[in-house]
């Protein structure tokens, strides 16, 4: 898989893939984040013997990923990735926010070398847990040659993080990369590419120590029967910026819209997503409020975050 001089850096933050339940077999009602993962590495025999640091940053449920916590794991990432003896490193994570923080880690440092999450579907305890063969897939991504920037691996199936966004509650093939598809897949312990790594401009880790406080960003739903009544409330309580996920191609509701508009020329950063699970947002001659373009409304939210962590930007 890799030489012995090539380092593979694992960080545990917790989720379904570390998570236990009292009856073996019980997918649904099971404790996330419980098993250490220096545990889950064991646990996979074909990781025996390769040259892997284990380093449990955090150990929690990923639904309650918060701003310390991406601090902190940027940090981490961004720490090992400067190591020259460093190949790639590997994240595990729980499948909820998996998709917000490889779009933040992303966007952050849109790394040279490979940083590759991944999780799984069914805690540790399940009669076929999907955690050990997409850890041992993640594994192989990050010890890829010429493989970088961030992406996840699950099912098989390579996902760049500007893509991938989860579509199904429970099902082991729960993550999709939209219109784009897949990078690539992971097939009988080799990579198999369709598409380029991910790549882009690192708005660089020295912005989380510029700013004093994270922004409050928002998101908002456009529906039937809309008013803006909470983008109104969310303007007075100092709110920095709105995402709405409109209906269809970011269309909105007209009194939302106009409540949006109000928001915006008072200084608050407004982007117009969708609810609508694929596709981009195609801009219109008439548009009152910019396009999310292909961001999905939880993408938008972390690139309207960034962006206003620095005073000025």
């Amino acid at each position: 898989m890799q030489s012995a001089s090539n380092t593979i850096v694992v960080l545990g933050t917790g989720g379904t893939i570390a998570g236990t339940a009292a009856t073996a077999g019980d997918d649904i009602n099971y404790a996330a984040a419980q098993i250490p993962v220096t545990d889950l590495v064991a646990g996979v025999p074909a990781l025996a013997g390769l040259p892997l640091e284990c380093e449990q940053v955090v150990q929690i449920d990923s639904k309650d990923m918060s701003f310390e916590v991406w601090t902190t794991l940027a940090h981490r990432v961004a720490h090992h990735l400067a190591r020259s003896d460093v190949a790639g490193i590997v994240i595990v994570h729980g499948t909820d926010t998996l998709e917000e923080t490889a779009y933040f880690l992303q966007r952050l440092l849109a790394p040279a070398k490979p940083v590759v999450m991944c999780g799984a579907m069914r805690p540790a305890t399940a009669t076929q847990p999907d955690g050990p063969p997409n850890l041992l897939d993640a594994m192989t991504v990050a010890s890829h040659v010429g493989a970088a920037g961030v992406v996840a691996v699950m099912a098989g199936e390579i996902h760049s993080a500007l893509d991938i966004r989860k579509t199904h509650t429970t099902r082991v093939h729960a993550f999709s990369s939209g219109d784009p598809g897949p990078l690539g897949w992971v097939e009988d312990g080799r990579v198999r590419m369709a598409r380029p790594w991910p790549q882009g401009h690192a708005l660089g880790i020295e912005r989380l120590g510029a700013a004093s406080r994270w922004p409050r960003v928002e998101i908002i739903v456009s529906h039937a029967g809309a008013d803006g009544r909470m983008i109104a409330a969310l303007v007075e309580q100092g709110v920095d910026g709105i995402v709405v996920a409109g209906t269809g191609n970011g269309t909105l509701h007209g009194a939302l819209e106009s409540e949006l508009a109000r928001a915006q020329a008072a200084g608050v950063a407004v982007l117009r997503s969708t609810r609508v699970g694929g596709g981009t947002v195609q801009p219109r001659s008439d548009d009152v409020l910019p396009s999310a373009g292909a961001l999905t409304p939880v993408q938008a939210r972390i690139e309207l975050l960034l962006l206003r962590l620095v005073p000025g930007e």
